[in-house]
């Protein structure tokens, strides 16, 4: 079964900047393009940071009051810093919060949700800017036509994972709500069909109504006429 990767989703054409870039560029750059980040590279297009709203923000935040008060934490410091940034290099957030090519979908959303974030660059084996994966470029999965979910239910999940079963199981997608229906020879070929097929991209719900003949995630397993719903 084909597992989706950052590659498959990502812009390629990716918009950059160096670190000596000012505050102005960056603020002109993204008003342009309707950006609301931009990673930073070095001469050799590796990432080393990302200039973001937030980060360019802090100017007007703390506009008048630059000097630290009394008991101010490291954070609040380091924000009333970038207020007084003029190039990339004192503004961006270093170190980047990347991943790299042939990272699974599943895993960048993982990361993009720990780390309360709404991009990721996308890097290669030296580090160098690949790409850019979006919260929206991840959920394009979920548009994939159902003509595509099925068959890739049939040929990554039932073929090589039921191969006595498959002929027996009807599957049927409706704006990606998996139906699976039929009769299996164990209980493990059920459950390791609808497992799989609920890793599919673009698969929404999976219902399952796969009949077994043999219980064998019990110990000795037990003859049955009916199986799981």
């Amino acid at each position: 079964m084909k597992t989706w990767t950052v590659d498959d989703v990502m812009t390629r054409a990716v918009v950059s900047v160096d670190q000596g870039s000012s505050y102005r560029d960056i603020v002109d750059l993204l008003i342009e393009n309707r950006f609301s980040a931009v990673p930073v590279v070095d001469a050799f297009g590796r990432v080393t940071g990302v200039v973001s709203e937030s980060d360019l923000i802090r100017k007007i935040e703390y506009a008048g009051d630059e000097e630290p008060r009394f008991f101010e934490g490291r954070r609040r410091r380091g924000e009333r810093r970038k207020a007084l940034a003029r190039s990339v290099a004192d503004l961006m957030s270093a170190p980047p919060v990347v991943v790299r090519s042939g990272t699974s979908i599943a895993a960048a959303a993982r990361l993009m949700d720990h780390e309360s974030i709404k991009r990721l660059p996308v890097i290669d084996e030296l580090g160098r800017l690949a790409g850019i994966v979006t919260r929206g470029d991840l959920l394009r999965t979920h548009v994939r036509p159902d003509d595509d979910i099925l068959a890739d239910i049939e040929t990554g999940v039932l073929r090589p994972y039921l191969v006595d079963d498959a002929a027996e199981v009807t599957v049927a997608v409706v704006n990606g709500a998996v139906t699976l229906a039929g009769r299996v020879d164990r209980w493990s070929s059920a459950e390791i069909a609808e497992r799989l097929t609920r890793q599919v991209p673009g698969v929404v719900t999976v219902t399952s109504t796969l009949e077994y003949g043999f219980d064998d995630h019990r110990a000795g397993g037990t003859r049955l006429g009916m199986g799981i719903a």
